[in-house]
């Protein structure tokens, strides 16, 4: 028997609020309420309530046969105590019918493993603990925000005890291989690596309402007979897709869920395929070699790498700045620091600042609240510089207004365009305006002795 593993997605990141240039030092509170609020109820209603009463009934109708997985974002989790408790309940009950697998992410949904170790292992452990305290479950594998994965980070996803781990079927690292397989860590081959079929998975989250698309309207048929046209020995497909897909990023009205509720049956009735989830593979299958990633790679984008975050000048110094924090925040022990130091951390702010305009320009726009990236960094870096203000203020109280040495702001090439109205701090090489005023005004007073003494002279030379 060959098998699918379906996994979702869910995540919801904190949203920043407008944030200017004289909020610093005087407000610390960096979110969007009523944009997290509203959004939250928003895609609960559209996506997650009806695609969990939906998974619900499948399970029900199928009972162990139809078997999936999610991860839950640590954000997304806090969001739906605060604004959609029933979202959880709804979930609750999925994990209840046994046919349902929970897995372990960064809290933060954050890209702290390309950047401190210890801050990443924290964030694991505090996501474990959330999915443990709520659902009553114990997550043992692994997935890394974005499904961003190498040899390091499965390396150090092995150390914290976990048996597989979930990325992208990159054809940079699989070359003529396929994605069809169950491979295993390059460093260390006790750990088990699922690889994304990207074609299959984004047929279904991207391409599905797309009517320029040579295959639209993809139906259930047409889908199963690609499943079957997959080599015989080829045992694993893998669709990694957001949960968002089904009613936020396709429509109701595309027939999106239609086509969900009919797949299972035309999977049981017309291939030789089950479901399991990521648990269930590792356990049932073994290795066919290891899959090498020494860089990092991701499921964004056409590249399948990190430039969807970390791509340019400006996400690389709000990303530096961010992480240089990490040192002061370690001695925190205020819970309003170490809940910011947490959202802070969320790959959506970077995501937001990206300057691709290419093939994928249409995506980070369609994802992206702020008017451009230059917003977006503009606002994140004056939420930073007002968060580093907090932690000095930790360290030296007696100070009644604390400064923070600024920091330069970088040096954009001439082709970077600044949106007007922008608030960016000072540079330090530019001219104190104060400065500048006294010099004229000691200007004016020499000018005025100069004449006092000329117009004695004249008088003393009338005199003689």
């Amino acid at each position: 028997m060959r098998t699918i593993c379906f996994y979702f997605q869910v995540h919801q990141p904190f949203r920043l609020r407008r944030y200017r240039f004289f909020d610093i030092g005087n407000n610390h509170n960096y979110y969007d309420e009523f944009a997290n609020r509203s959004i939250m109820q928003k895609v609960a209603n559209k996506c997650y309530l009806p695609t969990n009463q939906l998974m619900y009934e499948l399970i029900k109708e199928y009972g162990s046969r139809f078997r999936i997985s999610y991860s839950i974002s640590g954000t997304a989790l806090d969001q739906f105590e605060m604004y959609t408790p029933e979202v959880i309940e709804s979930f609750r009950r999925l994990v209840s019918t046994g046919c349902v697998e929970l897995l372990s992410e960064t809290y933060s949904h954050s890209l702290s493993s390309l950047r401190n170790k210890e801050e990443f292992v924290n964030q694991v452990k505090l996501h474990s603990k959330k999915i443990e305290r709520i659902f009553g479950v114990k997550p043992t594998v692994f997935r890394n925000t974005e499904l961003i994965y190498s040899d390091g980070i499965g390396e150090m996803a092995n150390e914290m005890g976990y048996k597989a781990i979930l990325t992208e079927g990159a054809k940079q690292i699989l070359g003529w291989k396929s994605p069809n397989y169950l491979y295993c860590n390059a460093i260390n081959p006790k750990l088990k690596v699922l690889l994304k079929n990207f074609r299959l998975s984004d047929d279904i989250a991207f391409r599905f309402s797309n009517k320029a698309w040579n295959e639209w309207p993809l139906t259930t048929e047409k889908y199963v007979g690609w499943l079957n046209a997959i080599d015989a020995k080829q045992e694993i497909v893998n669709l990694f897709m957001d949960y968002e897909t089904f009613g936020e990023h396709q429509w109701t009205e595309t027939g999106i869920f239609e086509f969900m509720r009919y797949l299972p049956q035309k999977v049981f009735s017309n291939t030789n395929f089950v479901f399991m989830t990521p648990s269930e593979i590792a356990d049932h299958f073994d290795p066919v070699s290891a899959i090498h990633v020494p860089y990092p790679i991701s499921w964004a984008d056409e590249e399948r790498d990190l430039t969807a975050w970390l791509g340019n000048e400006l996400q690389d110094d709000a990303f530096n700045n961010l992480y240089s924090l990490t040192e002061k925040v370690k001695l925190m022990d205020d819970p309003d620091i170490l809940r910011d130091w947490q959202y802070l951390q969320t790959s959506d702010h970077f995501y937001y600042q990206c300057t691709k305009w290419f093939s994928d320009g249409d995506v980070h726009k369609y994802f992206n609240p702020f008017g451009s990236p230059y917003e977006a960094f503009i606002n994140y870096m004056n939420i930073l510089s007002d968060f580093e203000i907090r932690l000095n203020h930790v360290f030296n109280p007696k100070t009644e207004s604390p400064v923070i040495e600024r920091k330069k702001v970088p040096v954009f090439k001439p082709s970077t365009i600044i949106q007007p109205g922008s608030e960016l701090l000072m540079p330090e090489n530019i001219q104190d305006p104060n400065k500048i005023i006294r010099k004229k005004i000691v200007k004016k007073k020499k000018v005025n002795k100069n004449s006092t003494k000329k117009v004695e002279r004249k008088k003393n030379k009338e005199k003689k």
